[in-house]
């Protein structure tokens, strides 16, 4: 890997990015900038205060590189550049970039900055190859680096398909160097409010105690939880929807019968379920669940619908590639699978257009740390995949198989 590389991915992590708040608009602008540098033009698509603010975020500008090598398919890579903020338990300053053993360390270096760097220097080496060795390509190559994706993604890749500021073929979107993401984990996000009557606490008998009713309420989903284990993916590397219960707020005072709780939870949909479905399942138990308490409410609001990654027809093609390319480069078979976690990715697929994860990083988001304390990625790491993903991109666009050659192991 380049030294050239190192520095503009360490540009990106040292540059903060954190969603919430989403002020991302300065991320955005850096990573134009460095791009720029590197000889690209960069389309910058800012997208309206209104729309950012109702998705809970400061500012926002997506990103979009067109490198057009002639006639034939578009091929978009995507990958994200807002990060979750960093927590505690760092061993160095989570945006210092610092390198220890061969490691980056910083929020963000492989979920999923890296992958700007990924594909900007494969997209980089292709264009190298290609005017060195005049091998005959047929296509277009495009970078949507987009700053949402913490907080859903849908003003991300979603936003530049519904305006039809692209319309790829097919989409690589971040992922790591061992494996081809096929399918993820759809996620539901729900908001239930369990409202009762407040009251003194010491006459309780004259409310009606909403905290009581929504613990009463979370136990019934934790039973549902247990029913889910059952329902078992099909997809290797997913196992069975789950359900979380990750906030609780509420109550008035300590002296006072709370008259309003609100939780939030998560609900990953496995990829043969439906995410509609799944939905109104869990509205239907959490209806039956108040309903069995005198005096009490439950309004619920859905904060966020991701549909799973499911495979497409033509996904084959992008496995078969990348599979083919990283064999030589990695020296090892990496096998295609799914996540539990959940990507933009899904609005290409959603869309019909092929699509997978393939990036930089290790085999696991364990591995990288990723969304915890010392966050890092193996450079070298970076450098494989780099190669692989721009000779797979030179194959997908090549006439004749010299434009993969043209690019080294």
């Amino acid at each position: 890997m380049s030294d050239s590389q190192a520095r503009f991915l360490a540009e990106l992590v040292r540059t903060p990015s954190d969603n919430p708040p989403g002020d991302c608009a300065p991320i955005a602008e850096k990573a134009a900038v460095l791009l720029e540098k590197l000889g690209f033009q960069v389309e910058r698509h800012p997208v309206p205060a209104g729309e950012v603010v109702a998705a809970g975020m400061v500012s926002l500008t997506n990103l979009v590189v067109r490198e057009r090598f002639g006639e034939g398919p578009v091929i978009a890579l995507n990958a994200h550049g807002d990060v979750v903020p960093p927590g505690l338990g760092w061993s160095s300053d989570p945006y210092g970039a610092e390198i220890r053993d061969g490691r980056m360390y910083g929020r963000g270096v492989a979920v999923s900055k890296s992958d700007f760097a990924t594909y900007a220097y494969a997209l980089l080496a292709l264009k190298e190859a290609h005017v060195e060795s005049r091998a005959p390509l047929a296509g277009t190559v495009e970078l949507h680096l987009t700053f949402d994706e913490e907080t859903g993604g849908e003003l991300g890749p979603r936003w530049l398909l519904e305006r039809g500021i692209s319309r790829p073929d097919y989409a690589i979107s971040a992922g790591f160097t061992y494996g081809i993401t096929t399918a993820h984990n759809g996620c539901l996000h729900l908001e239930v409010e369990v409202t009762g009557r407040s009251a003194h606490a010491a006459r309780p008998q004259g409310g009606a105690d909403a905290l009581e009713a929504a613990t009463a309420i979370m136990g019934d989903l934790y039973a549902l939880r247990k029913r889910f284990a059952t329902r078992r993916s099909k997809t290797p590397g997913i196992d069975a929807p789950t359900l979380v219960i990750g906030l609780v707020s509420g109550g008035i005072n300590t002296n006072v019968v709370p008259d309003s709780v609100k939780f939030r939870l998560d609900r990953r949909v496995i990829p043969e379920e439906d995410p509609q479905r799944a939905e109104d399942e869990l509205r239907l138990a959490l209806e039956a669940s108040a309903a069995k308490w005198a005096g009490i409410g439950c309004r619920v609001t859905r904060i966020l619908l991701a549909r799973p990654l499911a495979p497409v027809p033509g996904q084959e093609k992008l496995v078969a590639a990348i599979q083919r390319h990283a064999r030589d480069v990695l020296g090892e078979d990496i096998q295609p699978g799914g996540t539990p976690i959940y990507t933009d990715a899904r609005h290409y697929s959603t869309a019909g257009i092929p699509t997978v994860l393939y990036g930089a990083g290790p085999r696991t988001l364990e591995e990288a740390n990723g969304h915890r304390a010392d966050e890092n990625l193996v450079l070298e790491d970076l450098r494989k995949a780099t190669k692989v993903v721009a000779r797979s991109l030179a194959e997908l666009l090549g006439k004749t198989g010299a434009a993969a050659s043209g690019i080294a192991p």
